[in-house]
């Protein structure tokens, strides 16, 4: 997630690119997390996502994030550091209000698709940017940003027009066809992040720069 390239950057701090473990911990738990929403987890527990939104999408992202500005690489700093902050967050306000919440019956559940839909939305300003300077990096990781971006909005959306509805709304299930996608996005673009970093025979190709 470098603006300058990666390869001329990581052999003078002496860490590697981080970008592929960023991007795979964010990958797999927006995979979980749009399961659930897409209701594909009706023979699971629903809250699968929890524990390795602590694990992986959190504490690895915010790894990869502090090597990111190790590397002197502003926006991998901040985009990782900000959605491993992000899941880390959703892991505790899960274990400690939402859970709660949901026990109270139809009006917790009201209050619990409201908090989700503010905490989407607010997080949907900070990927705005994001998305803006993602422009300047590569089209794999602009696409991550852009349906990230898509996915926060309908996802905000739907979430205050969930109401007292605990089972995923027909909005709620879109926001999780979508949040898949993004998943099946940021997996591509760490897998090509990983083929540049170890310069082998097998490359996927990031893209070019949209700005440049």
């Amino acid at each position: 997630m470098s603006v300058s390239d990666e390869r001329t950057v990581a052999p003078a701090t002496g860490v590697a690119n981080p970008a592929p473990l960023g991007l795979a911990a964010f990958a797999l738990t927006t995979f979980l997390l749009s399961a659930k929403n897409a209701d594909w987890m009706s023979h699971a527990g629903g809250l699968t996502f929890v524990d390795y939104a602590f694990a992986y999408g959190g504490l690895c992202q915010l790894l990869a994030g502090m090597w990111e500005f190790k590397n002197r690489n502003i926006f991998g700093a901040t985009a990782f550091s900000t959605y491993g902050g992000f899941w880390i967050g959703l892991y505790f306000w899960v274990k400690d209000f939402a859970l709660a919440e949901v026990a109270k019956g139809p009006a917790g559940i009201a209050q619990y698709n409201h908090d989700i839909g503010w905490i989407l939305l607010a997080f949907a300003v900070v990927n705005t940017y994001l998305l803006i300077f993602s422009t300047q990096v590569n089209l794999a990781v602009f696409i991550v940003f852009l349906t990230l971006e898509i996915t926060e909005i309908v996802g905000a959306i739907a979430q205050f027009d969930a109401g007292s509805n605990f089972a995923p709304t027909g909005m709620v299930k879109v926001t999780g066809y979508i949040g898949i996608v993004t998943a099946i996005a940021a997996w591509y673009a760490s897998a090509a992040a990983l083929s540049e970093g170890m310069a082998g025979k097998i490359q996927f190709p990031l893209g070019k720069p949209l700005v440049s």
